[in-house]
């Protein structure tokens, strides 16, 4: 689904984008820069735990480094096509080979080049002005979190199901940097095909109504929307446990 968006007149945040659904606080707050203010205010929420210990905030272009690593992975599976079963979730393989690194290293693997065109676009478009509000180690520590997490959720219900199939691609890390786009920035309006302007939230909603009918009804095959589905929990649980911000709070305060 092509992503763009456009300012109001009101100055809302301003996004362009590409995303592909394939395989297995107020509008003066606009830009992607970081507002020193506003950032500090979620930092600072963050409870002294181990769980929610706050990384002094930097930022060193982490979601750019991702892409990178991920066109890198992608010319080897393509050069070295063993490489793909090596890397990709293959349930069987992480069973009987004991393969768990998979769980991991399959979010870097895509299937073909419009598959990570459309992820690498939208990791782009909604990673950076979510890396630059928390700081990049913050980001890269909740980009492959959630990833890692959506595999493992997807491995599970795989398992339980007596699915066998093979998941590559970083979809579940992009959803859940989605998810985190649209609560940083609630009143981005994205236009969907160019034409709809939809603000980010309900955006969300939307995603996760087509994601539950395709997979109750299986519909489109070839496509994780369990994995997705997975990406927008995991990345709620992160706001909840780390962050200490409720999404649904956060969405209502800007309604």
């Amino acid at each position: 689904m092509l992503l763009s968006a456009n300012s109001g007149k009101s100055g809302e945040a301003l996004y362009s984008c590409g995303v592909k659904n394939h395989h297995t606080r107020t509008g003066t707050r606009n830009s992607c820069t970081i507002d020193d203010f506003f950032s500090d205010s979620y930092v600072s929420a963050m409870a002294y735990t181990f769980l929610n210990r706050k990384f002094r905030y930097s930022y060193s272009n982490v979601a750019l480094k991702l892409i990178i690593v991920n066109v890198i992975v992608f010319m080897l599976t393509m050069a070295v096509p063993r490489a793909y079963a090596y890397l990709a979730m293959v349930p069987q393989y992480i069973i009987y080979r004991s393969w768990y690194w998979q769980v991991f290293t399959y979010m870097f693997v895509h299937a073909d080049f419009s598959h990570i065109l459309f992820n690498m676009l939208g990791l782009f478009m909604f990673g950076m002005p979510v890396e630059r509000r928390i700081g990049s180690r913050e980001f890269l520590l909740f980009y492959l979190l959630t990833g890692t997490l959506s595999g493992i959720f997807s491995l599970v219900s795989y398992l339980a199901t007596g699915t066998n199939v093979i998941l590559v691609g970083a979809s579940g890390a992009i959803y859940a940097v989605l998810f985190a786009f649209a609560v940083f920035y609630p009143y981005a309006r994205i236009f969907v095909f160019g034409i709809l302007p939809i603000r980010a939230p309900l955006l969300i909603g939307i995603y996760t109504a087509i994601e539950v009918f395709n997979q109750v009804f299986g519909s489109t095959r070839g496509v994780a929307h369990l994995t997705h589905l997975a990406g927008f929990g995991f990345s709620y649980l992160y706001f909840i446990l780390r962050l200490k911000i409720n999404p649904l709070d956060e969405w209502r305060r800007y309604r």
